[in-house]
């Protein structure tokens, strides 16, 4: 899941609500918003009962619960490929054994789909640190992701450097050159006094039912504004860094839910050093390595106190190209209504990860989940009436970059803002500037269904603020409350594929999981291997989105639609309504 530790919350809501694409748009098969802004008609006249095939539910059951092969899955791609990195050699191969497990399994069409330029490839092929003076210790640390190597050990003397703004860089300067330096002030660590592992309870699951009323544009501002301010204040602190040449640079690990940082290293883009590390103009020119907070923090107060500390250092790091492109696995189960059989049913997850571990909750889990249901669907030889297509993205941690490029390749896009303040910004927060660009696809695709929060089972599902379809899941969900799918929410949720989805004004939804240890131990952490999974939980996973995806490729109808989005006019739909205070005198209103 995309690294949420900023804004990638605050993110997920305005991509929900209008999505940040870049205005690559073939405008020869491209039409404006306004005329597909209608529904279709597979959309209209939604049928009061589900016509639902319990045989087929007890078949789906009985091959994803009796006869699974996720675990088959989870060792081929998590063990026998291991950690992938967006545009690294193991993305590669995971693209690559993706679309021939498809193929064995007996999908149609399966190829990788190229979805544009990401960067830098690049690969962790060994990373130690240690302190040799006053002690001798050894870390647990990883080279931060497209750090450069140190060609070979490095033994430097260590320094302090906390730089909560602009003003502190003179402070360090002509002090760093040829140091290792820790970077970064010791956080908290908190006593763990809460699980790690965690399931919902009824009253939880209770409560996320209710739609929250509350209006939370102030905190999503608020989060938005801190992380510009972290943004502005790394761009300062490379180049100086640069150019007083330090021998190498230790972060902090960061903490997770309930503690639940200690002992690990989070390993993630939040680690390393500014927001493009993969591209060649932004890369950092100096090893960077995270570590474990127990080893940062004895190392930090050694320090604090005026004792001398000596750290080597080895990062060995390989660099495979300065411009890898980005590729999605795709892979279909043809429709066979005459009629339907163009339309499409979707189903995914990423199949990148981050370095630190072997990318097994995040999204391995989701991955192989999607492999299970085509799986056991072929397995089953249904004839589904709508075809239904998997897709295995790639670049979502860094920002939904596999399934916005397939968003626009196959549906539309809209033009981001090239005002100056907004040029300054992550393409992700920048507004649009005007509205969706559609292509004739995007009405052919009937509903997407996501799994990427871990390997804890389904619980229910988001609507993504879609009511009109709260009746149609409730219905499919009454046969699967033995299982413990019992919970529908309208609520958003965020940082991940769906979004590409629901921003062009497709129904994309992102299904309700137990938490397990994904927040606390595994999500972005050493941790997040193999020896996490949860098979029961897997096998309840794939089970209930087989179901989804299935029931969803044999309705009548299309997955009913939200009303068309147009984010391009959420600044005036937000504007205070003029003329409110006839007293009031000629003037600017005042902020309060």
């Amino acid at each position: 899941m995309l690294f949420r530790r900023t804004v990638a919350l605050a993110a997920a809501a305005l991509l929900a609500a209008g999505p940040s694409f870049s205005n690559e748009t073939d405008k020869k098969s491209a039409k404006p918003a306004e005329a597909s802004a209608g529904w279709t008609e597979s959309q209209m006249d939604q049928p009061a009962t589900e016509s639902l095939d319990l045989g087929m539910y007890n078949a789906i059951r009985e091959e994803g619960l009796e006869h699974s092969h996720i675990m088959d899955y989870a060792g081929g791609l998590i063990d026998g490929i291991g950690p992938r990195l967006t545009g690294s050699p193991n993305m590669a191969k995971a693209n690559a054994w993706t679309r021939d497990q498809l193929t064995k399994m007996g999908c149609v069409n399966a190829h990788l789909e190229d979805w544009g330029e990401f960067g830098m490839g690049w690969q962790q092929l060994n990373t130690w640190v240690r302190m040799v003076e006053p002690d001798t210790a050894v870390f647990v640390a990883q080279a931060t992701p497209w750090s450069p190597s140190s060609n070979g050990p490095v033994k430097a003397e260590a320094i302090s450097v906390v730089i909560n703004d602009e003003s502190d860089l003179a402070k360090y300067k002509g002090k760093l050159g040829g140091k290792i330096v820790l970077l970064g002030a010791m956080r908290e660590v908190p006593s763990t006094d809460k699980p790690f592992f965690e399931r919902y309870d009824e009253k939880q699951l209770k409560e996320l039912e209710a739609f929250p009323l509350e209006n939370s544009n102030a905190d999503m501002q608020a989060r938005i504004e801190r992380y510009m301010k972290r943004i502005m204040l790394t761009r300062k602190i490379l180049p100086f860094l640069s150019e007083e040449k330090p021998a190498g640079v230790i972060v902090p690990s960061r903490d997770g839910k309930n503690g639940g940082g200690t002992g690990i290293i989070f390993d993630d883009n939040g680690a390393a050093l500014g927001r493009t590390p993969y591209h060649r103009d932004t890369a950092v020119p100096f090893p960077v390595v995270v570590t474990q907070i127990e080893s940062y923090g004895r190392v930090f107060r050694l320090l604090k106190h005026n004792v001398p500390v000596t750290i080597e250092m080895n990062v060995e790091t390989k660099f495979t190209g300065d411009h890898e492109h980005g590729f999605n696995t795709i892979a279909e189960i043809p429709g066979t209504d005459p009629k339907l059989k163009d339309e499409i049913v979707m189903v995914g997850g990423h199949l990148d990860s981050w370095i630190a571990g072997t990318g097994a909750t995040d999204n391995g889990a989701g991955s192989i989940v999607a492999l299970e249901v085509m799986r056991i669907l072929t397995s089953l030889k249904a004839k589904p009436r709508r075809t239904i297509r998997i897709a295995l993205w790639s670049g979502e941690e860094e920002g939904l970059f596999g399934s916005k490029g397939y968003a626009t390749q196959h549906f539309g896009s809209y033009p981001l803002s090239t005002a100056p303040d907004q040029l300054n910004m992550p393409e992700f927060l920048r507004k649009p500037a005007g509205p969706l660009e559609v292509k004739p696809e995007q009405k052919m695709v009937s509903a997407y269904f996501n799994v990427d929060n871990g390997t804890g089972k389904i619980r229910g599902i988001y609507t993504q603020n879609n009511g009109t379809v709260y009746d149609i899941f409730k219905q499919w969900m009454e046969p699967l409350a033995d299982l413990g799918v019992t919970t529908i929410t309208n609520q958003n949720t965020g940082g991940t594929d769906h979004l590409s989805f629901d921003a062009v004004g497709i129904p994309g939804f992102q299904f309700i999981q137990d938490d397990a240890d994904y927040e606390t131990r595994t999500h972005h952490s050493n941790m997040d291997t193999y020896e996490h999974l949860v098979p029961a939980d897997l096998k309840q996973i794939a089970t209930v989105e087989a179901i989804f995806v299935y029931n969803a490729a044999m309705r009548d109808k299309m997955i009913p639609r939200k009303p068309f989005p147009h984010p391009e006019m959420r600044d005036q739909q937000n504007a205070p309504l003029p003329g409110l205070y006839p007293t009031a005198t000629p003037g600017d209103a005042k902020d309060n």
